[in-house]
């Protein structure tokens, strides 16, 4: 019930090859699944660590891999001697995401509740980034970073960049709403 989650280079192409698939990716459990009446499958699974192909063969119905997982280096709170810029870190992307919020982006509130209470930067790095729209090449260079503090920072310049969009969406909204009722006066 264990499967290796990869993400293909090209997400047009129906049957990747093996170069085809980038080398990091997520061991995940089946939790459950449930086919659909279009003949589709709807899968749940639950992430269970990040982990990196070793070898994988290319057999027949499906691909099966040799993988080695990826281990975050220990962290001990309050004895890095970075755990300052650390904590800041955190601080800003929680009260980004709060601010994400307010200016419209759709977030399931039980993420917001985990969000506020997580202390791990890695866990907040991962729960961010799975909740912001990146582009494939994007999410792939942080599921590939392994040290959380520099996960969280490259997951905060890319909260940032979706915080400067909302905010630009949110000022044109503002003045097409105003310019229509201009009109309409």
């Amino acid at each position: 019930r264990m499967v290796l989650l990869l993400t293909q280079r090209d997400r047009d192409e129906d049957n990747p090859g093996i170069d085809e698939l980038y080398q990091v990716g997520t061991v995940a459990v089946i939790m459950r699944m449930l086919k659909l009446p279009d003949e589709r499958i709807r899968v749940l699974v639950q992430g269970v660590c990040r982990a990196k192909v070793k070898a994988i063969d290319g057999g027949v119905p499906y691909l099966v891999a040799q993988v080695e997982p990826l281990i975050e280096p220990p962290r001990v709170p309050g004895e890095d001697e970075d755990s300052l810029e650390c904590e800041a870190l955190m601080r800003t992307v929680k009260k980004a995401l709060e601010r994400g919020v307010n200016l419209g982006k759709n977030l399931p509130s039980e993420v917001q509740v985990i969000a506020s209470n997580l202390e791990d930067p890695g866990r907040l790095a991962d729960l961010v980034a799975s909740n912001l729209e990146l582009e494939a090449a994007a999410a792939q260079s942080v599921l590939e970073m392994v040290e959380p503090v520099e996960r969280l920072r490259l997951v905060a310049q890319q909260l940032k960049r979706e915080l400067d969009l909302l905010s630009m969406q949110h000022e044109i909204d503002s003045l097409a709403r105003d310019e229509i009722d201009r009109s309409q006066r």
